[in-house]
């Protein structure tokens, strides 16, 4: 092995005069210019509840929506929304059976969730009853009037619950083109799939076959189309549209074989290699309850509007005792903040079992311990009153051990970004952030700030306020507020 040893001289120089030069945007890269990303996520299903299992696609995409435009990639985010399928010919039939039991307007997603748990348990017990929701389906694509006038109301009506949740996250989409927008273009994949000579018929279905795995279902015995026929349509109008160099779709990695499927047969679309080839499923593992998997059929799940509530709920009891002013404006950005980095703080891959509690624990590797540290910079920079030149900053008095670990971490904030980028891995970020927050904790405590003597007060200063910077930068990145006290 070899070991590497830092000119510390050298470093703290190169440092400050590069974070003077950037101050708010430093971190930045023009690494992406002149590139296109989409980025596929979020996608909640209409007339379903916003339950966590959204939110953590939501949250991953964000972060790397933002990671992406910070380094110079030119992103387009897109809110493929599942407004389309089978699901909703479950809910027609449960609608003309029962609607009238059910007060829809005043509480759409709760009472729409009732007739879909009810009518799921009936298409178990009865096979009728479950070819009626397949053909309310093929109705549906067909156009049937009475069809699409209840899924254009449950649509609407979806979508005005969903915004409250994108409200208090702060999450904004580019397209909002869903599943449906595809319905009169997944013909020409038909089409394109039948000239090439790969769309067969396997037991009354038409599929593509594919080598090491199971054959991609393009067309239904009805006739009908798919999730991996709407998402080939989506391909092409992507890459006609966007000319994307990198298309990510976040998902659960219960989706990993339908993206290698869609992925295959897109390389018979008669597209570019270029897009086939920038085709990534960011796969994430499964968020659970402590009581196990979370299912809406079975009615077993948290629904993001009422964990976002609890979770500034507890924060507010935590800060009632506490004489700040503003305490329901920073409960909010410290609530959603612990529940959004609970959600990036480790490996997208590895499954969570969601704990609150642990999410707004203070103290721990979270949201508000690095809220915390970044509002403690600042107060430090409001009691001195002043932020010093960088060019007067004696270096010397940098050279300390404390000093000259954060001053590696900072170093290291762009390398970091773009590994994050690289990866499609918010936990990188997070993981630097928590060290970052740790090391300044560990300096503020062995390091008197305020001093008598100016030069070390004004080295000091300044290595804070580049702290606070990053710390900032790097919570927003991942979606998140940092509020002025705490």
């Amino acid at each position: 092995y070899i070991n590497f040893y830092t000119n510390s001289t050298a470093l703290v120089k190169d440092v400050l005069s590069q974070y003077n030069e950037k101050k708010e945007k430093y971190g930045d890269s023009e690494i992406g210019k002149g590139k296109n990303v989409v980025i596929d996520y979020s996608a909640p299903n209409i007339a379903k509840p916003f339950h966590i299992g959204h939110l953590r696609s939501t949250v991953i995409g964000g972060a790397l929506y933002n990671v992406y435009k910070f380094l110079d990639f030119n992103v387009t985010g897109v809110n493929h929304l599942g407004d389309y399928g089978t699901q909703f010919g479950k809910l027609i039939e449960g609608y003309k059976m029962w609607g009238d039991e059910y007060d829809i307007d005043s509480n759409p997603i709760d009472e729409l969730t009732k007739i879909y748990i009810r009518i799921n348990e009936l298409c178990k017990q009865d096979e009728n009853v479950l070819e009626n929701c397949r053909n309310n389906f093929k109705k549906l694509e067909d156009k049937d009037p009475y069809c699409v006038e209840i899924w254009e109301r449950f649509r609407k009506l979806s979508l005005k619950e969903f915004q409250r949740v994108y409200d208090m996250l702060g999450s904004t989409f580019d397209s909002w083109n869903g599943e449906s927008f595809y319905s009169d273009k997944m013909q020409e994949v038909v089409e394109i799939l039948e000239k090439s000579g790969r769309l067969v018929e396997s037991e009354g279905a038409r599929v593509v076959e594919l080598e090491n795995m199971a054959p991609c279902i393009i067309e239904k015995t009805n006739g009908s189309t798919t999730y991996a026929t709407r998402d080939l349509a989506a391909i092409l109008y992507r890459a006609r549209n966007y000319n994307f160099d990198k298309a990510l779709y976040v998902t659960s990695y219960e989706q990993v074989l339908h993206f290698k499927q869609v992925f295959e047969v897109a390389k018979l679309l008669g597209i570019d290699k270029k897009y086939t080839d920038g085709l990534e499923h960011v796969a994430f593992g499964m968020v659970r309850l402590k009581e196990g998997k979370m299912s809406t059929r079975k009615g077993n799940f948290v629904k993001v509007n009422d964990l976002l509530n609890e979770s500034v709920s507890k924060v507010e009891e935590i800060m009632s005792t506490r004489d700040i002013e503003n305490k329901k404006e920073i409960a909010k950005k410290v609530g959603i903040g612990a529940v959004v980095f609970n959600n990036l703080c480790e490996n997208r891959v590895k499954d969570q079992v969601f704990d609150l509690n642990q999410a707004l624990n203070f103290n721990g590797e979270t949201g508000p311990y690095i809220q915390y540290i970044c509002v403690r910079a600042n107060s430090v920079l409001e009691k001195a009153g002043y932020i010093p030149a960088a060019e007067d900053i004696d270096t010397k008095e940098l050279q300390g051990e404390d000093a000259i670990n954060i001053l590696n971490l900072i170093y290291k904030f762009q390398e970091t970004l773009i590994s994050v980028a690289e990866k499609d891995e918010p936990s990188i970020l997070t993981r630097y952030l928590i060290d970052l927050a740790k090391s300044f904790s560990v300096f503020y405590n062995n390091n008197k700030i305020m001093s008598d003597d100016k030069k070390v007060q004004d080295a000091r200063l300044y290595l804070t306020y580049m702290v606070r910077t990053v710390l900032e930068t790097g919570l927003n990145l991942l979606g998140i507020e940092v509020p002025e006290k705490m």
